[in-house]
């Protein structure tokens, strides 16, 4: 009877093993499949003038992907700017001031916003956002603030989740102390609660950084995908992941090995930003 109970266990230990190296499997084949594709233009046309170049023309040799580059973190800079002070108040409400009930209610509403296919947001900023920008502010409404706009409200899921998580790891002490010392709550949350947190609370808007820079439906239906650098919130762009959505259906021979390559630039970006963002999460405390 002693010796079935650990069999089973090892068994299961071994299925388990299987499942996490398979998704590792996973994932190094992705990586190794877009590097084969993608690095023979590299090496025929030059790093430099593939990732400097400010000129995209595939069809006659020109392979410049550096404004797409410069949009990409445009865009991810001005979501940023509009999720991340959105997603931290939200955080902080959650975990500081609201009730249990209103807390069952709010995060999980707020998730669900995680789920919404990025296409219905894409759909929403067509129809609502474009023509707000268009009428009250100027430009065609398909823009970077648009965009900005949209990607800032699809990034607050994330935003809100691992703050949240990282403001109910700080310890009650903290706050006990503080309160103590006569501070008043929002002193407690401003001065002791947000910097004890701080290092989850930044990793959280590093990876809706990486979410931002990594979407691409709704990217492409309100950005008007021009192909050079905005020189204004209310010009259009093309982002990596819209060039490539855009372009891949039709593309052939180094045209589509420049996609390819596009497609391992933003690889390499999202790997810095998620590792960045863990090495974040494991310092938070």
């Amino acid at each position: 009877m002693t010796k079935n109970p650990a069999k089973k266990e090892q068994f299961v230990k071994l299925v388990l093993v299987a499942f996490a190296l398979s998704s590792l499997l996973f994932l190094f084949l992705i990586f190794i499949f877009i590097l084969f594709e993608g690095l023979p233009l590299f090496h025929k046309v030059g790093l430099k003038n593939i990732i400097v170049g400010s000129k995209w023309a595939p069809t006659k040799g020109f392979f410049g992907i550096y404004p797409m580059i410069v949009s990409s973190f445009l865009v991810t800079f001005g979501a940023l700017v509009i999720g991340a002070p959105m997603g931290l108040s939200c955080a902080i409400y959650l975990s500081e001031y609201s009730g249990k009930k209103m807390k069952m209610f709010l995060k999980p509403a707020l998730e669900l916003l995680a789920g919404i296919p990025s296409v219905v947001y894409g759909f929403l900023g067509v129809i609502y956002i474009v023509p707000l920008i268009r009428n009250y502010i100027g430009g065609s409404g398909f823009s970077l603030l648009a965009t900005s706009i949209i990607l800032g409200i699809m990034i607050l899921p994330t935003i809100i989740s691992i703050s949240f998580d990282s403001l109910m790891s700080v310890p009650k002490t903290y706050r006990e102390g503080s309160f103590a010392m006569g501070a008043t709550k929002w002193q407690t949350i401003y001065k002791v609660v947000i910097p004890a947190a701080r290092s989850g609370i930044l990793a959280s808007f590093i990876l809706g950084m990486g979410r931002a820079i990594g979407e691409t439906m709704a990217v492409i239906m309100i950005a008007g995908n021009a192909l050079r650098i905005p020189t204004s919130i209310l010009d259009p762009l093309r982002t990596l992941t819209g060039n490539i959505a855009l372009e891949l259906a039709y593309a052939t021979g180094d045209h589509r090995l420049g996609l390819f390559s596009t497609g391992v630039v933003l690889l390499v970006i999202i790997m810095i930003l998620n590792y960045v963002a863990n090495f974040g999460i494991k310092r938070k405390m």
